[in-house]
């Protein structure tokens, strides 16, 4: 492509329909813009940094340590709970912060694409190229329903499954991974995310489970999440990809995933239940509150109400970035007026979270050129599979929405991409748009934060559990 044109190209640009081998028409897509395959290095290094970020926070403690033992041996007496880092050790915790980790690689990214094709063009793809509305909507979302109002509703009504249980934490774990992910399909995904992490926050994780019960209840939440948006055709994002161009509405989700996703939760709970049991029942004397959290009296019904319609504003405009924008900016000064009815208002985890999903759009706007074509080759159980596999490596979202440009694809084809997507939805934090919500609010219960090997591998029974129930439920009818 000679520079100044667009990118990146329309695939019908490239002139390999004659071209039938898969292998034949990436190598071919390659020679005709040189910039695709810089493009996909530079995604598979922010996705390699991800696994990474653990260790740059360790190098970060490292760097602080040896700058404390140069100020004492200096002659100052540093207290223990002041924090001491040097340049390179703030630069360090940079790096190791997993929502800023695919907005870094926007840089390099947006310096190459300016080098080959100029800075108007690279600017045009960074302003008009990619849709940002999702990572704005997650932004609000997530600020409205970590609030004292939506939280404390939340947490009443899980309560009252909880007390079927005996109001114990087993009983409190199972409803908040019921129901919670559940609600996915009413509220959005990310809103039931950010609800059920703060419930599990207060509920579970500290009551300080093992390590591997740590990860494998985190698995589950992420890949119940992934699922259980599928009973309506309008909270999912995966799922909003495709309503239009396949004509999918909310009586044929419901048919066709939701009840899979329902019986497939409730098996995977059921499962996990029964293997961590012995572990239940060593926290059965202690109270599934967070440590230290004080009674607070219940702000008033009104507020709760007011509440839940800022939130409904927010479903309702979630493609109409300027009213979304608007009705959050009055939610604010809502905030501001009802500030003895609420908690402090925590906006750096959705902005990070928003931050994260932006740069994950840019980048995974310019991997069409190789998953269309992969997709495109793929049938039925192959290509669940190999869906369930792109989605690891890149948001759901993303994979659906290059499912819908995929010539001629029949109805078992397009259930198996839809399957594919969000059953892989908890593998990665990368995988489903809601997750960098869920590990910004519960990295602070893992020591050194949220390993990506620890959630691939908590995430893999329900995982298989769940391919199994969308393999094999269908033909049970």
């Amino acid at each position: 492509m000679s520079v100044g044109g667009a990118f990146p190209p329309l695939l019908g640009s490239y002139g390999d329909t004659g071209i039938t081998g898969l292998m034949e028409i990436l190598v071919h897509r390659i020679q005709v813009e040189p910039l695709n395959l810089w493009a996909s290095l530079l995604f598979l290094g922010a996705v390699l940094h991800t696994f990474f970020t653990a260790r740059f926070h360790h190098l970060a403690s490292l760097f602080e340590q040896r700058r404390r033992e140069e100020l004492f041996q200096g002659g100052e007496d540093i207290p223990d709970v002041t924090v001491v880092a040097s340049g390179t050790a703030r630069l360090c915790h940079f790096l190791g912060e997993v929502e800023a980790v695919f907005g870094i690689w926007v840089i390099p990214l947006f310096l190459i694409l300016t080098a080959n094709i100029g800075l108007q063009p690279a600017l045009a793809y960074l302003e008009k190229g990619v849709n940002y509305d999702e990572a704005l909507f997650v932004v609000v979302v997530m600020a409205i329903s970590s609030t004292r109002p939506i939280l404390g509703l939340a947490e009443g009504s899980l309560g009252l499954f909880a007390r079927l249980g005996g109001n114990r934490p087993q009983a409190w774990w199972f409803s908040i991974l019921t129901v919670g992910p559940l609600l996915g399909s009413l509220i959005t995904e990310p809103a039931a995310m950010t609800i059920s992490a703060l419930l599990m926050g207060r509920r579970f994780y500290p009551l300080k489970p093992s390590r591997r019960f740590a990860y494998a209840t985190l698995g589950l939440l992420f890949v119940n999440v992934s699922v259980g948006g599928t009973l309506t055709s309008f909270a999912a994002p995966p799922v909003l990809m495709v309503t239009t161009p396949w004509g999918w509405d909310t009586i044929h989700m419901m048919s066709h995933f939701g009840w899979i996703a329902v019986v497939g939760i409730l098996l995977c709970n059921t499962l996990h239940f029964l293997l961590f049991r012995g572990e239940f029942a060593a926290m059965e004397g202690v109270t599934p509150v967070e440590a230290g959290e004080e009674c607070r009296r219940a702000p008033p019904p009104w507020v709760t109400v007011i509440h839940l319609l800022f939130m409904a504003s927010a479903v309702y405009n979630v493609h109409r970035p300027v009213l979304l924008v608007g009705s959050f900016l009055f939610f604010l000064a809502f905030f501001q007026v009802t500030e003895e009815c609420q908690d402090p208002l925590q906006l750096r985890p959705p902005i990070l979270v928003g931050f994260f999903l932006a740069g994950l759009v840019i980048h995974g706007g310019l991997q069409q050129w190789w998953i269309a074509p992969l997709l495109g080759r793929l049938n039925e159980l192959p290509l669940m599979f190999g869906a369930l596999a792109l989605t690891a490596v890149n948001d759901n979202a993303a994979i659906t929405f290059l499912a819908t440009l995929v010539p001629n694809m029949t109805e078992s084809m397009k259930y198996a991409v839809m399957s594919g997507a969000v059953i892989g939805g908890g593998l990665t934090v990368i995988a489903n748009a809601p997750n960098p919500a869920g590990q910004s609010i519960l990295s602070t219960f893992f020591q050194d934060g949220i390993s990506p090997v620890g959630l691939l591998l908590g995430a893999l029974a329900p995982t298989a559990l769940m391919s199994a129930c969308f393999v094999v439920l269908p033909g049970l009818l």
